[in-house]
């Protein structure tokens, strides 16, 4: 229970530290901004930012409503990635009305996952994680 303590109380200060820079960053761009006449809102039905390659690196987007091959259903939902180098996620953050949740990807040279989920919807809430030799721990009120 303390390290899955620590670990929340780790990915609570990352995500202030995250906000806090954005928060300083759209402050102090916009007075220029306004100044420039610059619109306040952007609007667009995805948004990709993509490296010197090319490569994409961060998306925001709106996934459709989705049916996998076993039955289960997926809402409509938004959707956050911040993704490394080699183009896999590692950063996930998404919500829709059916819950919400957030992944942080371990070591993305490897095939097999290993990271932290945190799930929330309806009727649960719940912390999964997975260790880099594949073991799971699952932590649920």
């Amino acid at each position: 229970m303390r390290r899955l303590t620590t670990i929340l109380l780790v990915t609570g200060v990352l995500l202030t530290l995250v906000n806090l820079v954005m928060l300083v960053t759209l402050i102090s761009r916009g007075g220029a901004a306004a100044l420039s006449g610059a619109e306040n809102v952007v609007r667009a039905q995805k948004f990709e930012l993509v490296d010197d390659q090319g490569r994409v690196r961060a998306q925001l987007l709106i996934t459709e409503p989705t049916t996998m091959p076993d039955g289960t259903q997926y809402a409509e939902s938004v959707l956050f990635r911040l993704i490394d180098e080699n183009g896999r996620p590692g950063v996930k953050i998404g919500t829709g009305t059916d819950g919400s949740g957030m992944s942080l990807a371990g070591d993305s040279e490897r095939r097999d996952w290993s990271g932290v989920q945190i799930l929330a919807d309806g009727s649960a809430s719940k912390v999964i994680l997975t260790g880099k030799d594949g073991k799971v721990e699952q932590f649920q009120p």
